[in-house]
């Protein structure tokens, strides 16, 4: 039989090196783990369903959508990565210091490519709304898919580049056995602030801000009755009701984003190095966590295709012959 003190440790065996499970009431432990359990088996479900809606039916193989592709990947990712965090509430990391490391640049190359990927959906909104007549041959289908293919294949080296330190030597910053954490240096924080919080977040605002401008213009353009707004010096149109509406939702899909991203990074860089650890996830990092639970929602909110490609593919539908042909739009 076990003693007490054994109990505490995450190996019981390695009485000297071991690490001690944090103290936490039984009952808030059980809590956590069914509402964390929740969330991430909702967050998997509705995003494998965006992403099924979208690489199935041919009439979403939209640019915009193929944004939506993208994220909904990286939520998808981050679903099934929730349960890593989940299971190891009690504070002990079993899989060992090369895992540990490993898992993490998987977390950093989802993050980043879902920040990337919200640079391109703002992108895509800008021309879209600012420049409505170019729209069509600016932004196409290949176009998109080789931008979004880029932000996830080069997000691998960039953030490989950053954990370089501990993939040399996984677990050099562990205090005990059982324990997962991994230090950024200063120059590698700086660099992963600027390209992965700072820069991208910068040029969303400056673009939605743009996009918001012209998209008051065309609402009280359209309250007025009148038939074209000046959108450019020497061009005069008329932004389609679709496209503003689009914007809309999407507005809505990165503001609930930066809201998510911001206490995540803004809480990152402790002193002079970042130290993140498995065992002892903050809250902000849940946070961000949850936006890729909450997307999916508002699509379903917002984007009518959605609900009419759901009640197809649960219904079985989706199974039938030349079932990618309906009509969803």
């Amino acid at each position: 039989m076990e003693t007490p003190k054994e109990n505490e440790l995450c190996f019981p065996q390695l009485l000297n090196t071991s690490c001690r499970k944090p103290e936490r009431p039984y009952s808030g432990v059980v809590l956590i783990y069914i509402l964390l359990s929740f969330i991430s088996l909702l967050t998997v479900t509705l995003n494998l369903l965006v992403i099924i809606s979208i690489s199935h039916f041919k009439q979403l193989h939209t640019p915009t959508n193929l944004l939506l592709l993208s994220l909904a990947v990286s939520d998808f990712s981050v679903g099934l990565l929730m349960p890593v965090q989940i299971l190891f509430i009690d504070g002990c990391w079993f899989f060992g210091d090369l895992m540990c490391t490993l898992y993490y640049i998987l977390d950093f190359i989802i993050t980043s490519t879902s920040v990337g990927t919200m640079v391109l959906i703002s992108v895509d909104r800008y021309v879209a709304i600012c420049y409505p007549l170019h729209y069509s041959t600016k932004i196409t289908v290949r176009g998109v898919t080789i931008c979004s293919c880029l932000c996830w294949i080069c997000s691998v080296p960039f953030n490989s580049l950053i954990m370089k330190d501990n993939l040399k030597q996984p677990g050099r910053y562990n205090s005990c056995s059982g324990e997962c954490v991994i230090v950024i240096n200063n120059i590698a924080g700086v660099a992963d602030l600027i390209l992965t919080f700072i820069g991208p977040v910068t040029v969303i605002i400056v673009l939605y801000m743009r996009v918001f401008v012209v998209a008051v213009s065309q609402a009280h353009a359209m309250r007025s009755h009148i038939a074209a707004v000046t959108l450019q010096r020497s061009e005069n149109v008329l932004v389609k009701k679709s496209e503003l509406k689009a914007a809309r939702t999407l507005g809505v899909i990165v503001v609930v984003f930066l809201t998510c991203l911001c206490p995540y990074y803004c809480s990152s860089l402790v002193g002079q190095n970042t130290l993140f650890g498995i065992t002892s996830v903050p809250l902000e990092t849940w946070l961000f966590y949850f936006n890729s639970c909450l997307n999916p929602v508002i699509y379903a909110f917002c984007y009518p295709w959605f609900q009419k490609s759901v009640k197809l593919i649960v219904t079985f539908k989706i199974l039938q012959p030349d079932s990618c042909e309906a009509k969803i739009l």
